[in-house]
């Protein structure tokens, strides 16, 4: 029976995995067309399984000249001879081991650089041995380098690009023997790296991967592609198995990112399955629910690596930050090295030429980041919402009215009435510390994408299986507050919902602070005002 899988490449033979030979054949037609390029995406996004389908798809026409530079330590790239030497070793393993044939001119050649001083060895005597091979070889060869990241801040890499590029451009003015396609792959751009033209030169620059073609394929998984995933398992485990749902809950959640579909998929049926009793119950929205909730609260190797950019780049870590909890607009600009780096490692994508954050997952894992750095220092307001606790939730959900309540009334007798200088984050900041323990354990929330600015945020709740929307704004008068009703009674129709909750900081004087019941055509809105 095949598994979901997490770590390492996905094999469809031992997987289920989403089918993803459209990407296959978009990428092949860079390989046809004798491109050199970059597959950068961020950590754990799929590339080494697209890398090993790409090899699949291309070897019955091409020799694929595949592997990896975390087979090459760092003493591997200490010097042009060092990383030669750890190179042509790779190569040599590759035929000892997996079958791969060098013709055995070429074998030799390379088994000579071996045997070497190391600092008699010259990276163009190698590439060489491969122009050799070119030139005699039936089939193109294709280049393929995984993780390369290992390597972008050693000089001699940068060097082989060189190298490559050279070989490039003579191919394309002479016809010289080249690679067909060098196909380099890991989460940095290497097109971005520079050397110095000559090291006397400290400023002049350039960029060694300047021909590379730009990598445009969409790698993220489609909901139709996770429906047709679905369907395969349910049919192997014979359940029923909403697949069109499930489907859209984990394209919603995850805007496709291949490691959170796949380990959501792999919580359901392991873990939730556990501890619900049946697969049945293991997919459906609960068993989804508490799957998020499980993978929200562990620490795995993708969270990890995400933390650890967050903490080493504080300067990109606080424009995250003003995105979540500020609600700051932030335009695309591709020249701004924070913005570059926040997609570069996954945080973020282009919508529209503005910021976002990648996706649903993120945001709720950063939110939860940024509020537990803000606990002490706002925990006195915390300790409020943790001993009123058990009056705001029952077997039935949570009680959303007591909540605003409590949190108004929190709010005055810790902080008073609100002042010129109360920032509009301040508020959703602190609602969100009150909710946090609220539903910790037991509900998962996030902030909708769509909708948060400088004055509106809708604040979804997951909790036992209900939903529960909260639209925070700043009170600006009856009717921006109209159209806030509005605008929340379609956002309930989208979840089949009957009540909604808005909450209003208002700076006006004679205000009159609480919770009101307000009938607004078909919906119960109860609204909060500070």
């Amino acid at each position: 029976m095949k598994e979901f899988n997490t770590t390492a490449v996905c094999i469809p033979a031992k997987h289920y995995m989403v089918d993803i030979s459209d990407k296959i054949s978009e990428i092949r037609k860079l390989v046809d067309g004798g491109k050199y390029f970059t597959i950068n995406r961020a950590r754990q996004y799929g590339k080494t399984t697209t890398l090993w389908a790409l090899q699949q798809a291309l070897k019955d026409q091409y020799v694929v000249v595949s592997l990896s530079f975390e087979s090459i330590g760092d003493a591997g790239f200490k010097t042009e001879g060092d990383f030669v030497q750890s190179f042509c070793r790779v190569l040599l393993d590759k035929c000892e081991f997996t079958g791969f044939v060098i013709p055995e001119r070429i074998k030799n050649e390379i088994n000579g650089l071996c045997a070497r001083k190391p600092d008699e060895v010259k990276l163009d005597e190698m590439y060489r041995a491969f122009r050799r091979w070119m030139a005699s070889s039936d089939k193109p060869i294709v280049l393929i380098i995984d993780e390369v990241d290992s390597a972008t801040n050693n000089q001699v890499f940068l060097d082989m690009l060189g190298i490559l590029r050279d070989g490039f451009i003579s191919r394309e003015k002479e016809g010289a023997p080249a690679f067909q396609s060098v196909v380099l792959a890991g989460v940095t751009d290497v097109k971005h790296l520079k050397s110095k033209i000559r090291e006397e030169d400290k400023h002049k620059e350039n960029s060694p991967w300047n021909i590379a073609a730009d990598f445009l394929v969409d790698m993220s998984l489609s909901e139709d592609g996770i429906r047709g995933m679905l369907e395969e398992y349910a049919k192997d485990h014979e359940i029923d198995l909403n697949v069109a749902e499930m489907a859209k809950w984990l394209r919603d959640y995850t805007n496709g990112y291949p490691y959170l579909v796949s380990r959501i998929c792999q919580l359901m049926d392991t873990q939730v399955k556990e501890h619900v009793g049946s697969l049945k119950e293991a997919w459906s929205k609960s068993g989804f629910e508490k799957a998020i909730k499980i993978l929200l609260s562990e620490s795995n190797t993708l969270f990890d690596s995400l933390t650890g950019k967050l903490n080493n780049m504080p300067k990109m870590k606080e424009a995250l930050r003003e995105i979540l909890i500020n609600g700051e607009k932030l335009v695309y600009n591709a020249d701004q090295k924070e913005i570059v780096q926040m997609q570069m490692y996954g945080f973020i994508r282009r919508d529209d030429n503005l910021v976002r954050v990648d996706n649903r997952i993120f945001e709720t894992r950063m939110y939860n980041l940024f509020l537990s750095e803000d606990e002490m220092r706002s925990s006195v307001f915390v300790k409020e919402s943790n001993l009123a606790r058990n009056k705001f939730v029952s077997e039935n959900g949570l009680d959303m009215r007591r909540i605003l309540e409590g949190f108004v009334s929190t709010y005055v007798q810790v902080f008073g009435p609100l002042k010129d200088r109360f920032k509009e984050k301040d508020g959703r900041e602190l609602f969100l510390l009150y909710l946090k323990p609220i539903i910790n354990g037991t509900g998962n929330y996030y902030i909708e994408a769509q909708t948060r600015d400088q004055t509106r945020t809708d604040v979804i709740v997951d909790y036992l299986g209900r939903q529960y929307v909260i639209e925070l704004k700043i009170w600006r008068g009856e009717r921006y507050n109209n159209e806030g009703e509005a605008q929340i009674k379609e956002y309930l129709n989208y979840f089949n919902l009957d009540t909604g909750y808005m909450l209003s900081f208002n700076f006006n004087q004679k205000k009159e602070t609480g919770v009101k019941r307000v009938d607004f055509e078909d919906k119960v809105l109860f609204e909060a005002m500070v």
